[in-house]
């Protein structure tokens, strides 16, 4: 648009420029009949013409109402062109091309004035959408510092809370331990009485199941003593009870379930478990073991030495399970005994020589089990 009012411009300032050669023109070709005397025909060649005045000054006025045209978009130009149309018939083919600028002129103010409005409205629209955000965001930012309050208030009730319940927990864990260790000691205590009242009893292990059909379990017991340990028990072997552990029989067991026996004389019944001890026991061609009845908790406790065991028999340290479930072994002229698998591993580590000799052991037992 500045490009077309500079042309405009141009051709405006060329129009006025051509209408004064013109009007100089003119005035030359009148002047040339009188002389400077007033003789006609008869003028001297140094003299130059004369302009008139009211030519100057119609083109000053020109001028003047082409910049106010130009700065007021083009409203009078119509008004300015007629009254140039009046004093100048001269000008009118360079009123046509003014008039086509002019008209240019107002075609690009109405659409400035369009895109004015249009900017306008769009502004409007921008105010009004800046306002109904920043209204938005003025709930927003009141909503979240609500929420924040909102959120800083419960921290602080978790807070408060969490302090009370760690206090509570603390307590608790106190008592926790406490009772813990009630449960401990009575669990310990309860194995105790347990294995007491066990002590007058024995676990016959690998009975076979089919000689409860053909005898009762007391007879079967009375035979296996008289067989394996004769004239060694003093007394009549009285049993006060005799039964199968557990005394529902599963089909999908392979193994015979054991005997428990409880002897009403105790001395009859530490005959035939140190009998035991030192050889196995028969009947009718079939190997049963015998040992003294534990609690399940005891006999776990046990069950956890069996591999030490084995490896410290092979090393000949002599090893002993001892009640209710303590290992010992005979090492250097002394006795060593241990209450967890945890401490006998600590003191092999402490003695190289010993250490490496379970080492060795251990790769021989899985060597052996790899070739089996």
């Amino acid at each position: 648009m500045r490009g077309t009012r500079a042309q405009t411009n141009t051709g405006r300032k060329e129009g006025v420029n051509l209408n004064k050669q013109q009007k100089q023109k003119k005035e030359t070709t009148i002047d040339s009949y009188y002389s400077p005397n007033g003789t006609e025909g008869e003028r001297s060649a140094n003299d130059k013409p004369e302009i008139p005045a009211n030519w100057i000054q119609a083109v000053e006025e020109l001028k003047t109402q082409l910049r106010e045209a130009e700065d007021n978009w083009g409203k009078n130009l119509k008004i300015k062109i007629s009254h140039l149309e009046t004093e100048a018939l001269e000008l009118k083919q360079e009123n046509g091309v003014l008039k086509a600028k002019i008209i240019q002129l107002e075609n690009e103010a109405k659409e400035m004035k369009d895109e004015a409005k249009e900017m306008k409205d769009k502004a409007k629209e921008m105010k009004d959408n800046l306002k109904r955000n920043s209204d938005q965001k003025e709930k927003d930012d009141q909503k979240a510092k609500d929420e924040i309050q909102s959120l800083r208030t419960r921290v602080k009730q978790l807070e408060s809370s969490d302090l009370t319940r760690q206090q509570d927990t603390i307590k608790q864990n106190k008592k926790n331990e406490k009772i813990e260790e009630n449960v401990k000691h009575l669990i310990h205590k309860t194995d105790n009485l347990e294995n007491r009242s066990r002590r007058d009893n024995l676990r016959i292990i690998g009975l076979p199941e089919d000689h409860d059909k053909r005898k009762s379990l007391d007879i079967i017991l009375e035979e296996i003593i008289q067989e394996n340990c004769p004239g060694k028990q003093e007394g009549k072997v009285e049993i006060e009870r005799i039964h199968r552990s557990p005394p529902v029989f599963n089909p999908q067991l392979t193994t015979p379930r054991n005997v428990i026996a409880k002897f009403k004389n105790n001395q009859i019944k530490e005959q035939v478990l140190q009998a035991a001890k030192k050889k196995p026991f028969r009947y009718h061609g079939n190997m049963v073991r015998i040992t003294q009845d534990l609690s399940a908790s005891t006999l776990k406790d046990r069950k956890a030495w069996n591999m030490i065991f084995q490896k410290a028999r092979e090393l000949g340290l002599q090893p002993r399970i001892k009640y209710p479930s303590k290992l010992t072994i005979f090492l250097q002229g002394k006795v060593w005994s241990f209450n967890t698998t945890e401490e006998f591993q600590a003191f092999i580590n402490k003695r190289p020589d010993l250490n490496r000799k379970f080492e060795v052991q251990q790769q021989n037992s899985r060597e052996s089990s790899k070739g089996n």
